[in-house]
């Protein structure tokens, strides 16, 4: 029985009394793994030697900002994780975004707020990535945030801040000749605008 890839004696052999330094790659995954090496002699039983090397906290990265055109459209957001859950919400929504019900975990489709099919945050952290589609166009001349909330199944949050770009500003008016009546009477104008406007 081989010792696993992750760890590195720094010698496979040796003559007498002797040390030997043990090394790990970095373990992403939250759960501890374990392997054993057997030192083995002529005329002696082997001797095994168990390593176990723990696991990374659990823990959850996203974009912290992403941006959206003036016109719509879809954006996608990204992240890492090694949690057996995300969970996704949404807060100080200006845009009007609509949360998918599922998200790639892995290369995975899963429910949001469900737990990952075969929990690969256990062994290795996995990147994510949740697409927000079908976003409106920004009509007004101020930019429109939302702020994307994610939370991993031991409560630690990131939050990713969706900017979309602002429209240009414009003003209409119609009909643009008014011919008043020698008796004053009053017509209207219709102003057709997205931005503050005055009459000089």
């Amino acid at each position: 029985m081989a010792y696993a890839a992750w760890v590195h004696p720094n010698k496979t052999q040796g003559n007498g009394d002797d040390t030997v330094s043990w090394s790990g790659s970095p373990h992403t995954g939250r759960v501890q793994r374990t392997t054993q090496a057997v030192f083995s002699a002529a005329g002696v039983t082997p001797k095994t030697l168990t390593i176990n090397q723990a696991g990374k906290p659990e823990f959850v990265d996203m974009d912290d900002t992403a941006s959206v055109v003036q016109e719509g459209g879809n954006i996608t957001i990204s992240g890492t994780s090694n949690s057996s859950k995300l969970t996704f919400s949404k807060a100080n929504d200006g845009i009007g975004i609509t949360l998918p019900s599922s998200y790639n975990a892995g290369g995975a489709t899963t429910n949001n707020g469900a737990a990952i099919t075969g929990d690969p945050g256990a062994t290795s952290q996995f990147n994510f990535s949740l697409l927000l589609s079908g976003i409106t166009q920004n009509p007004g001349v101020t930019p429109r945030t939302c702020q994307i909330i994610v939370t991993d199944n031991a409560g630690h949050t990131d939050t990713c801040l969706i900017t979309q770009a602002a429209g240009d500003a414009y003003l209409t008016i119609s009909p643009v000749t008014l011919d008043l009546a020698a008796d004053g009477t009053a017509q209207s104008v219709s102003v057709s605008s997205n931005t503050s406007w005055s009459i000089s």
